[in-house]
Parts: structure tokens; sequence; C-alpha cells
């Protein structure tokens, strides 16, 4: 893939993508191995942890339209080399959490995705991107429980 077209997003933002949909892969083991090495790279590169956690979803059952995501996300990497989680001097005077949450995202469980990331000045110190428990009822309780765990980490 040293030669890909780079492309300008990590994930492709129209459907979700389900488990069963499409053909399993023939090399499972490859499929895992580069979803790992992803989730290492998500420690400096936080741009790509919600597409890495897409994709680590379906490990236990990869689909060739999980594997062209992988592969689209290496190829969102090719031509974002020189991006990465700088550390720059601040004064620390100031600590901001974003957090979001995207209700009943996965088409298989209808459970809901939550994030946040906490700033300290203008250096970002921590980030999380994982998929709820428990299913929500409504928007409100799924940015509710996101709100909550920004505020758990800030705290």
């Amino acid at each position: 893939m040293t030669d890909c077209k780079p492309c300008t997003t990590p994930v492709d933002t129209q459907p979700k993508m389900s488990g069963t949909d499409g053909s399993p892969i023939n090399d499972p083991t490859h499929y895992r191995s580069l979803a790992g090495a992803l989730q290492y790279l998500t420690f400096t590169r936080p741009d790509i942890s919600y597409a890495v956690q897409q994709v680590c979803l379906y490990m236990h059952d990869p689909r060739e339209h999980h594997l062209a995501t992988v592969k689209r996300i290496l190829r969102y990497l090719h031509g974002t080399v020189d991006h990465g989680l700088l550390l720059r001097r601040s004064a620390p005077d100031e600590l901001v959490v974003y957090s979001d949450a995207d209700w009943a995202d996965c088409p298989d469980t209808r459970k809901s995705t939550l994030g946040y990331a906490v700033f300290l000045g203008a250096n970002l110190v921590s980030w999380s991107s994982k998929r709820q428990q428990t299913v929500s009822r409504s928007s409100a309780e799924a940015e509710y429980r996101a709100v909550v765990n920004g505020v758990v980490e800030a705290t």
C-alpha cells in the first residue's frame, strides 16, 4: 500500500458497518494483526480512534467490507504522515472537556458510541471512543452518558 491513493477521512461517513453483511475474508489473522497495529497507533493519533474502534468490533468474524475499512484507514494514514499528537508549551490555566455520543449507531445491537477529549491548556491529555454497554432509550440519555464519562475523566 506504499503507492496507494491517500484519502481525506479515516472512515466513510455513510451507512454504518454491520457484522453480518458481505462475505468472510480468507485470512482473519491478517485482519486482526492490522487492527491490532492500528490500536497501538491511536496512542499518538487520536484522529483515528473512532475508525479503529469500529473495525475492532468485528475482529471475531471480519468481512470483506471490514477489511476495506482497514485499508481506508491505512490510506488516510499514508496521506497524513506528518500529523500526530503535539504537546506545546502553554499556560495550563484551563481544563476543557468535549464529549459527544452517536445514539444507536450500531446496526446490529443499537448501542451508542460515546467519546470525549480532555484538553489542559492547548494540549490534548486524554481521549476515548467506545461503545456503550447498555442501549440508550433516547439521544439525550446517550449524550448524558457521554458527558458523565468526560466529567469522570476530568475529575
